[in-house]
């Protein structure tokens, strides 16, 4: 069985703590099996947080030592100011150094830093502790804008729910996308956000921005089985091709074509969930107009083959 330690430093983040217990549990193998032990791995006087005002300890039949036994080691998020306790550093080390996957959440990417797993690296962290990141670690790529970054034995998450997305990634390496959409229908959210999506979306209200997509977002998914071109988009948003852009980017994190890529996937999805369509059909539908098109930005945005989740899926 895959062991996955929760390495829980002093501070540490209740929700952060939290994720990784929730989300692995949910995994079973092809027997009815759990897919993962969890363990939680604590200090001798280790206390938690929810916020400022809702402080407690944390107790657990596990300690740090335990690390060195998982597959994976899980460091929650921690007050990024504080420095963490060496032995616990020493510990994630000798994990690492032992084989150890090694991944954090939110400002757990501080303690990475600390025991120098993330030198030469690129990284990231909840987008407000990013620069602090930067200039207390300069050998770290920090990459503020991106949910995750999966750098093989090493991988970094942004602000607390991004550790769900982190640990279905994890989950999706390990078991395959269907483990993972299984997983994330338990948890009542998206079965995958790609690692490169924006952190947040800047907020525009409809009744007093001018550029707002709105429209044009709503236009875009009813022509999804129609070819679009960007000059298309641009001028139903009446924009230049560059405002579009910008203004794009801003209200959904994302290009006008990898956005439609996306809603044509997630409609690719719902046909093979829910129709006997032949994939023939679901790339016409979906504005792919070639299976093969279809398979490959399927595979990209999903990790698996139509035919395969679709099967999958079934069982």
């Amino acid at each position: 069985m895959h062991i996955v330690a929760v390495l829980a430093l002093d501070g540490v983040s209740a929700f952060d703590l939290a994720i990784p217990c929730q989300v692995f549990a949910l995994v079973t193998d092809p027997g009815g099996s759990q897919a993962y032990e969890i363990r939680v791995c604590v200090g001798h006087d280790t206390a938690a947080t929810a916020g400022p005002t809702a402080p407690f300890r944390v107790s657990s039949s596990y300690g740090w030592d335990d690390v060195l036994g998982a597959d994976t080691v899980i460091v929650p998020g921690i007050p990024a100011e504080r420095t963490p306790d060496p032995r616990a550093l020493r510990l994630l080390r000798e994990a690492a150094e032992g084989g150890a996957r090694i991944a954090s959440i939110c400002t757990g990417a501080f303690a990475l830093a600390h025991a120098g797993l993330l030198e030469g690296r690129r990284a990231t962290t909840h987008w407000r502790f990013a620069d602090a990141l930067a200039e207390r670690f300069p050998g770290v790529d920090v990459d503020p804008s991106v949910l995750y970054v999966d750098e093989g034995r090493v991988l970094t998450s942004a602000g607390i729910a991004a550790g769900l997305d982190l640990c279905l990634h994890l989950i999706r390496r390990d078991h395959g996308a269907a483990a993972a959409a299984s997983a994330a229908r338990m948890l009542v959210m998206p079965p995958q956000r790609t690692g490169g999506q924006a952190q947040y979306i800047e907020y525009r209200s409809p009744e007093t921005d001018s550029a707002d997509l709105g429209e044009t977002l709503q236009w875009m998914r009813g022509k999804l089985g129609e070819p679009l071109s960007l000059a298309d988009i641009a001028a139903h948003a009446m924009m230049s091709r560059r405002s579009l852009a910008r203004h794009f980017r801003a209200q959904t994190g994302t290009t006008p074509l990898r956005w439609l890529v996306a809603q044509r996937v997630q409609r690719a999805r719902e046909l093979l969930e829910t129709t006997e369509l032949p994939l023939a059909r679901v790339a016409e539908a979906t504005g792919f107009g070639a299976v093969e098109t279809l398979r490959h930005h399927f595979a990209r945005q999903v990790g698996t083959t139509p035919s395969a989740y679709r099967s999958a899926f079934r069982r």
